[in-house]
């Protein structure tokens, strides 16, 4: 049978029994060690997943996933039963494969470009099927298992990946039965030498441990039975990981640790949580500042529970958490405990707001933000709360510094920041807030960012907004460079149009920027194009030409010239557009009554024109545009260009796409240079349209320079 190319395979497909039907599927395969290794990890992998109650199609996937990972099946295997049913989710197990991180790499360091790409598509799985995602962490966590025999740098690399990336995203999606094995078999091989100290003290104090919650939980029952609270009463299990971590978080040795000792009540409803919480404490003194209402406010992954840590029997503290099944279900299963309202008619709240948080993750962000640092800072970690002077929450990313809390609290505090006060004592700015801290900024008078603070291991900041605000900053500093290419774009633009009399603020203004300078570092930075010049231009000379003019004498439009313009203020008289400017509106025009020829009209700013006003001020009319919306207006450009074939043909075609009529086109070529100047006339309806036509012929090939003529 060849597994790439199978076409009948001797399976029934009339069963229901998805899971069935394929295992029957692969155990017809043949006998290999490469196909027998692969069946036996997708069943090992299918029964980590089994309690989060996955459908019957995505475990059948499971199975199978191994082979097509490692080619032992091909792709037209998934389009034969009894596997085309379940491909689509074979196929997007393998794409959450394609990440993995880098050989070496340390948190804190940037993702080359397919990683991150790679990692999207990851995320974007979340949303679409977060079951395929429960898979992956299944599998990152059966690769872990199978590694306590692997050399030491295969360990190291795969704890690295699933403390980074997959514990995060079991914590976030909630699956904390997933998240503490992951947490502590990648501690155990990233530092086997605390895990095992660890490890065989509890293994010391287990039997006294044992005693003692045995105890406790008689003493429980007893009590809740008495004030009769239906209750399921456990030992709740310690995870290494998690014990190391309050450690090194309270500065503190094992023994001292509260929930060393703990127990789980679990109860119907949340009345009930709390009438427990009170005979808990009836039975035992609580230790202030221990306890926690996270059914009031639940954790951003949703999570919901009382604890409390009391002074318990024989005086020796206990930890002890309360919550209602359905809370139980979810702090175990995560997002697993809503497949049956996923795929129903309704979607409960929490679900809800889990995958919009999951799809604003996905927005665009700035080019210079690093992938990963965004999904560990505003995704997968946990967060610190600190307080400012003035009493306010700031809800800041774990192992924030003050540097973090000065940009949360405005870009200028933290481009000013010189040092920082922590509960009224100065810390380094490297200092890691803690929950509760005070913290108070030290400003200077001018900004003055260091590079230093971009560092990811020097640690002065640790969330990617913080630093991508750092990097603009410096980036401003290139304002000098930016103001001085805008200028020129500005210059150029002008020029090109043959505006002389427009002071460039009012366009500034005009552009909702603050004068010439600002609209400069814009043009020259980017933001933006040169083609808003024009918009400008337009949008104020439309606004500005006198009432009494326009009011003056209404513009005659006679039908029988649907192409003829409109000018107010001239009656009757013959008129024509002086070819020394031809005006375009709304540029402000003035009449010169000429001699025979009726009114000449010019741009107000005309060379010629204003030398006749010199001479004949008594031939002067002011006049000014009608309203007339379909009228076209003639235009003279001048066109540099390299001769070459078809050049003339280009030209036409993109004057024709911008709708600009050619009136006339003289061209005039120099053969030793193969240079060619062209006077083109052409008929336009407004600014705008007359600075897309040039700007799309300067892209013309061999075009060199395009200008209005004066």
């Amino acid at each position: 049978m060849a597994l790439t190319d199978l076409e009948n395979p001797n399976v029934s497909n009339d069963t229901d029994d998805v899971v069935g039907t394929v295992q029957s599927f692969l155990g017809s395969l043949p006998e290999q060690d490469r196909l027998k290794s692969a069946i036996d990890e997708g069943a090992q992998i299918a029964v980590i997943v089994a309690p989060l109650g996955l459908p019957q199609e995505l475990l059948a996937a499971v199975h199978v996933y191994p082979l097509y990972r490692d080619k032992l099946l091909g792709q037209n295997s998934l389009q034969n039963r009894p596997l085309k049913d379940i491909s689509r989710f074979i196929i997007g197990l393998e794409q959450l494969n394609q990440f993995s991180l880098p050989n070496n790499w340390q948190p804190g360091e940037a993702l080359a470009v397919q990683q991150s790409e790679a990692l999207r598509k990851m995320l974007l799985a979340v949303v679409s099927d977060v079951r395929l995602v429960l898979v992956r962490i299944a599998e990152q966590l059966f690769r872990l298992r199978q590694a306590k025999t692997a050399p030491r740098e295969v360990q190291q690399a795969l704890a690295l990946e699933a403390r980074e990336i997959y514990a995060s995203l079991a914590n976030r999606l909630g699956v904390w039965q997933l998240k503490w094995e992951l947490e502590d078999l990648a501690f155990r091989y990233l530092d086997p030498d605390t895990y095992l100290d660890i490890a065989r003290t509890l293994k010391e104090k287990r039997t006294e441990r044992e005693g003692f919650i045995d105890e406790v939980q008689d003493t429980l029952k007893r009590e809740l039975r008495a004030q009769r609270i239906e209750a399921t009463i456990s030992g709740r299990p310690k995870h290494i990981y998690s014990i190391w971590r309050k450690m090194q978080r309270k500065d503190r040795g094992i023994e001292s640790l509260y929930d060393i000792r703990a127990v789980r009540i679990l109860v119907d409803d949340i009345g009930d949580c709390y009438a427990a919480l009170g005979v808990v404490h009836n039975l035992w003194s609580y230790i202030p500042g221990e306890f926690d209402d996270y059914i009031a406010n639940p954790k951003e992954n949703n999570y919901q529970s009382l604890h409390t840590a009391v002074i318990g029997p024989e005086g020796k503290t206990l930890e002890v958490q309360i919550r209602s099944h359905d809370m139980h279900r979810h702090a175990e299963l995560g997002v697993a405990a809503h497949w049956r309202y996923k795929e129903g008619s309704g979607v409960p709240a929490a679900f809800d707001q889990k995958i919009q948080f999951l799809r604003q993750l996905l927005e665009p962000t700035d080019d210079g933000a690093d992938l990963l640092d965004q999904i560990r800072d505003d995704f997968f970690e946990d967060r610190v709360y600190a307080i400012s002077p003035k009493g306010d929450v700031v809800e800041l990313p774990a192992s924030a510094t003050p540097l973090d809390f000065a940009y949360h609290v405005h870009t200028q505090v933290g481009h000013r920041c010189r040092g920082a006060k922590v509960n009224g004592r100065i810390v380094p700015l490297t200092y890691h807030i803690q929950n509760g801290d005070h913290v108070e900024i030290i400003t200077g008078s001018q900004p003055k960012p260091s590079r230093d603070w971009l560092s990811p291991k020097l640690g002065y900041l640790a969330g990617a907004r913080a630093r991508a605000k750092v990097r603009n900053w410096f980036r401003q500093q290139d304002r000098d460079q930016h103001q001085r290419q805008g200028r020129e774009i500005l210059d150029r633009e002008l020029a090109r149009l043959g505006v002389k009399d427009m002071a460039t603020d009012r366009i500034a203004k005009q552009l909702k920027l603050k004068d010439t300078d600002t609209l400069c570092v814009a043009l020259g930075a980017g933001d933006l194009t040169s083609a808003s010049i024009a918009t400008a231009l337009q949008n104020l000379r439309g606004t500005e030409l006198p009432d009494r003019i326009r009011s003056r004498r209404p513009a005659r439009q006679k039908s029988s010239k649907p192409d003829s313009v409109a000018v107010s203020g001239i009656g009757d008289l013959m008129c024509n557009f002086a070819r020394c400017c031809r005006p375009v509106p709304p540029e402000p025009i003035v009449g010169y009554i000429t001699q025979g020829r009726g009114v000449s009209i010019h741009r107000q700013d005309c060379g010629n024109f204003l030398g006749l006003n010199r001479r004949y001020p008594e031939r002067i009319v002011e006049i000014g545009w009608g309203k007339q919306d379909t009228g076209v207006y003639p235009v003279d450009l001048t066109l540099h260009a390299f001769d070459r074939s078809g050049l003339i043909r280009d030209i036409t075609s993109v004057l024709a796409d911008d709708h600009a009529n050619v009136i006339d086109l003289k061209s005039h070529t120099d053969k030793k240079s193969m240079q060619v100047v062209m006077d083109i006339s052409i008929e336009i309806s407004d600014l705008p349209t007359l600075s897309t036509a040039i700007t799309r012929l300067e892209q013309i090939a061999n075009v060199v320079s395009v200008r209005r003529s004066s």
